[in-house]
């Protein structure tokens, strides 16, 4: 016989957890199953221990560089599997962490694998053995995406690893293939190059972090060289051979051929939604390039049946799918004043060495769309605060609507631009223009002034430049 319940939610990574929550805070009777470890890749394999592996490079690269501060550290060094270890118990300290909210809200956990078995209906299997069968009115698909691999570019987990075994290394390699110079990609490249190793990165477009603005790929590349990276734009790898302990990569780039021998290579070229085993089949969802296709409530195709998070598609990010289960939740109970996610207010940020964040649109966007814009810019060297932290490599850029002052966009690289970034993601969605943000008072000495500096920029009032 079925359990019944208000809402059934599949996968418990930021958007699943986030939205059974949100569920329980409004009454809602609701279950989450989850296949392998609560909190989803975010928290176990994702977000938060990459973040842990790269505060540890980023410890480490501030000891070696004492000296400037005035400071000895002699013999500076590292243990490998303690920098691992440390990653994996904040991992676990997290997931633990969700376990105990799901308690606190009353939230029933099923350890399994869902499946949907009619309309209204899923069926939980632990190794293959029935479990339970929920019953529900509301069904929220949250299974996340995995790795993509693409042909002849195929993970193995010993010598060409995805972001799996690139989190938990049993030593760190002497050389590394980064393919792909995403968010992913480029997170990996700066931690493992901050321990010492050779480092090339070969990226398909014409520039690194192509999701950027493209004034800041460009400055992020000339940081990355500065380190020692080698950075391939607009190149494909060919082909992987294999040796016992190396990779042997044939690179293509402006029409040449080239190989390049490492340790390990790091694939990270996109993700694939997880739609398989789902029991879609039969129903009127409809799956795009392996997403699940939603209304901007996060309905499907199919009545009752709903997707959110890194399943529906891009931006693949912790915090918009966090966001898309509370909207989604809260349509689902008729919670008046909801409205849809603009997915040009969401942030994203990389934390690599130097972080990068932006917001909205990027400058050639925003022409592409028609505005006329006003640009400002304020470097890290005209700011106090960032001279004195010793981090003065960096750049803050704004784009704005030159008829109504709209701020149409924010661009970030430098020291703590990642936190910084959610001042501008405020200013969006509070539809704030230039005179707003002109008036409001930074506080000094911060690094945030970079921001104000930067929209005074924008309109020919820079105080520092």
């Amino acid at each position: 016989m079925a359990e019944n319940f208000d809402i059934v939610i599949i996968g418990s990574g930021p958007g699943g957890y986030v939205a059974a929550i949100r569920a329980a805070q409004l009454g809602k009777k609701t279950a989450i199953v989850e296949r392998e470890n609560l909190g989803g890749i975010c928290l176990n394999w994702g977000c938060i221990p990459t973040k842990a592996l790269l505060r540890s490079a980023e410890v480490y690269h501030n000891m070696k560089n004492a000296a400037a501060y005035g400071l000895k550290a002699d013999n500076v060094g590292y243990d490998a599997a303690k920098v691992v270890e440390r990653s994996r118990k904040v991992a676990a300290q997290l997931s633990n962490g969700v376990k105990f909210l799901m308690k606190k809200h009353k939230i029933t956990v099923y350890d399994g694998v869902a499946k949907l078995a009619g309309k209204g209906k899923v069926a939980v299997t632990k190794d293959g053995k029935p479990v339970a069968e929920l019953a529900a009115p509301a069904i929220i698909l949250a299974t996340g995406a995995r790795a993509r691999a693409l042909p002849g570019l195929v993970p193995d987990g010993k010598l060409v690893w995805t972001y799996r075994e690139a989190m938990v290394p049993p030593a760190l390699p002497k050389s590394l293939l980064v393919i792909g110079s995403g968010a992913i990609g480029i997170e990996f490249a700066s931690f493992y190059r901050q321990f010492g190793a050779e480092v090339t990165v070969v990226e398909v477009m014409d520039r690194v972090l192509p999701v950027e603005d493209a004034e800041i790929s460009a400055f992020a590349k000339k940081a990355f060289e500065k380190q020692g990276m080698k950075i391939l734009t607009s190149a494909t790898v060919k082909a992987l051979k294999k040796g016992t302990d190396s990779v042997t990569a044939t690179i293509e780039a402006g029409g040449k051929s080239s190989d390049v021998t490492v340790e390990r290579v790091i694939l990270a070229v996109g993700i694939v939604g997880n739609v398989e085993n789902l029991g879609l089949e039969g129903t009127k969802v409809k799956v795009e390039k392996t997403h699940v296709v939603t209304d901007e409530w996060g309905a499907t195709g199919e009545p009752g049946l709903y997707a959110i998070g890194d399943l529906t598609g891009p931006p693949w990010l912790a915090h918009k799918a966090m966001h898309e289960g509370v909207i989604c939740v809260e349509k689902i109970a008729g919670v008046k004043g909801v409205h849809p996610m603009n997915k040009e207010n969401i942030p994203g940020c990389t934390y690599c060495l130097p972080q990068v964040a932006s917001v909205g649109l990027t400058e050639a966007a925003a022409k592409a769309k028609g505005h006329e814009v006003k640009v400002g810019r304020f470097p890290f060297i005209g700011n106090g605060k960032a001279i004195a932290l010793g981090e003065p490599e960096g750049l803050v850029k704004t784009v704005f609507d030159a008829k109504t002052g709209e701020l149409l966009g924010a661009h970030m690289i430098g020291a703590e631009v990642t936190e910084l970034i959610q001042g501008y993601t405020i200013a969006r969605t509070l539809e704030t223009t230039e005179a707003e943000l002109m008036a409001t008072v930074f506080p000094h000495p911060t690094l945030s002034e970079m921001m104000h500096e930067s929209v005074l920029d924008a309109y020919g009032r820079a105080l520092h430049i």
